[in-house]
């Protein structure tokens, strides 16, 4: 790997927020594979309670809100994402059962026991897999579910310059056995584990972020800073064309007892 490619955590979190807010999603997945991963839900009712944490501007949120009945309170650290998520909220109409707070996925404002389903796609790795799970479970009621996303190796071996690349961004990820393992030890029945396809970085991450990176790359002219980050993602979807088969996103849904 490049010494001239920074890790992502080297930028300052601002300029992190302003590129992101400019795309619908900020991590790979799908409206399908979101409606995917809610039909292993069941019992969700008008009055279910549903949080999605680190929801950022609410692209899967809105589809969640459009397929499932209750209200969803989605949280995120970033108020700009907050302000995005609100918008998106009104533009379809779902302002009356769906909402955005800032807020810390460490200190989240619910109960216990509060929750009917607790929903995070791409975003359980700044907590922790393992940690998020047990800490996030008693905000669940019995037979409540999560259903997160997460990056994930394919394989247990894979070439030194991915496993380099993701032992610099996520040293915590791990494989799909593994992951289930951890979710049942954190006191669930795993439901269901699958992968997310390919487009799901390609069509709906990747090639969305083409346009941006044109037009930020202009607005912050000259700005290293705002140059190495575009950098960064360019980086990441090149390892991705090149490594895909040992590496990507897979979806884990699980039920407490």
């Amino acid at each position: 790997m490049s010494d001239e490619i920074r890790s992502i955590h080297e930028f300052e979190l601002n300029i992190i927020c302003e590129y992101f807010s400019n795309v619908k999603r900020q991590g790979p997945g799908s409206p399908e594979i979101t409606r995917k991963a809610l039909s292993f839900i069941d019992n969700l009712t008008d009055e279910s309670q549903i949080a999605d944490i680190g929801c950022g501007t609410g692209g899967q949120t809105m589809v969640l809100a459009q397929h499932a009945p209750g209200r969803i309170t989605g949280i995120d650290l970033f108020p700009r994402f907050i302000d995005l998520f609100n918008s998106n909220a009104k533009s379809f109409n779902l302002q009356g059962r769906v909402r955005g707070m800032v807020g810390n996925m460490e200190n989240l404002p619910f109960q216990p026991g509060e929750l009917d389903l607790i929903w995070s796609e791409g975003a359980i790795y700044n907590i922790g897999f393992e940690r998020g799970l047990r800490e996030w479970r008693k905000l669940l009621k019995p037979g409540g579910y999560i259903a997160v996303s997460e990056a994930t190796w394919f394989t247990e071996e894979r070439p030194a310059e991915i496993d380099e690349f993701w032992m610099r961004e996520y040293p915590g990820i791990d494989t799909v056995p593994n992951r289930v393992s951890q979710m049942q030890k954190a006191g669930y029945i795993p439901v269901a584990s699958f992968m997310l396809p390919e487009n799901c970085w390609t069509k709906h991450f990747f090639e969305p972020q083409v346009m941006v990176q044109e037009n930020f790359l202009k607005k912050h002219a000259g700005d290293k800073m705002a140059e190495d980050l575009v950098a960064n993602m360019k980086h990441e979807a090149e390892l991705y064309s090149k490594y895909k088969e040992y590496y990507g996103y897979v979806f884990f849904i699980g039920k407490k007892f």
